[in-house]
């Protein structure tokens, strides 16, 4: 069975290139008043950049996790002189770690995972498919032990069709189809719950439209009827006069 790092442990940070950083940074990084901070990444960080990268980030993410964990170091100008060589080595760590995984990468790629669950009525869960379930999906499947970190997603909470991208590295990202289905139902085909997903939209479309030509021939009827009262009005209006007119004539 093949064990797999998270993505970024394998990139390994030079914290050793700065002996004494760490009480440095943690009296700097917890001064009150920060809002942001401008961090050099020591390692690759999903969604935020590469080991070598200057980013300016949020004060908390910053002094709580970034920093203690060993992904960040604060910008500081002695820092930031070792930037180039952080990156260097990162990037031929990264092109080794990709050439590595590239093969496990392509066997997750496009797979299928399928999740009995019971449900409510509406198709909220009681419960949820976990990232944990997830992972060990995958290595039931394809024999490759990931951690439940590299499912980027949330707990599903609904039956449905996902698409779940698993990290295996910042370069290699394959995608998953997970499928929470009702139990004691067949399991449903990739693609066809977004199927009657999407017939029951068109259904609900021509629902509202006919609902719309409805409304617009009643409203049409009523006016027609309005139309019929007033013309009966004039002419009784009309009449009238005809009357009157008569009766001056009469009396003159």
């Amino acid at each position: 069975m093949l064990t797999l790092p998270p993505s970024s442990d394998k990139i390994r940070g030079p914290a050793a290139w700065y002996p004494s950083h760490r009480s440095a940074i943690a009296e700097t990084a917890f001064m009150k008043g920060l809002d942001t901070m401008k961090v050099m990444l020591l390692k690759d960080v999903y969604k935020l950049g590469r080991a070598g990268d200057v980013k300016k980030v949020a004060d908390g993410y910053g002094r709580n996790y970034l920093i203690p964990q060993g992904l960040a170091v604060l910008a500081t100008p002695d820092a930031l002189k070792m930037s180039e060589r952080i990156r260097v080595v990162a990037d031929k760590q990264r092109q080794e770690l990709n050439q590595e995984l590239s093969g496990v990468a392509e066997q997750i790629n496009g797979m299928v995972l399928t999740f009995p669950a019971r449900a409510s009525e509406t198709g909220r869960l009681y419960g949820s498919v976990t990232t944990h379930m997830i992972a060990e999906a995958i290595q039931e499947k394809a024999g490759v032990e990931i951690s439940r970190r590299q499912v980027d997603v949330q707990p599903l909470r609904e039956l449905g069709e996902y698409t779940v991208e698993i990290r295996l590295t910042v370069d290699l990202i394959p995608e998953v189809t997970v499928i929470v289905y009702r139990e004691g139902e067949a399991v449903p085909m990739p693609g066809e719950a977004a199927a009657a997903e999407a017939a029951a939209e068109e259904a609900e479309e021509e629902a509202a439209a006919v609902a719309v030509v409805e409304a617009v021939e009643a409203e049409i009827e009523e006016a027609a009827e309005v139309l019929e009262a007033a013309a009966l009005e004039i002419e009784e209006v009309e009449e009238a006069v005809e009357d009157a007119e008569e009766e001056v004539e009469a009396e003159a």
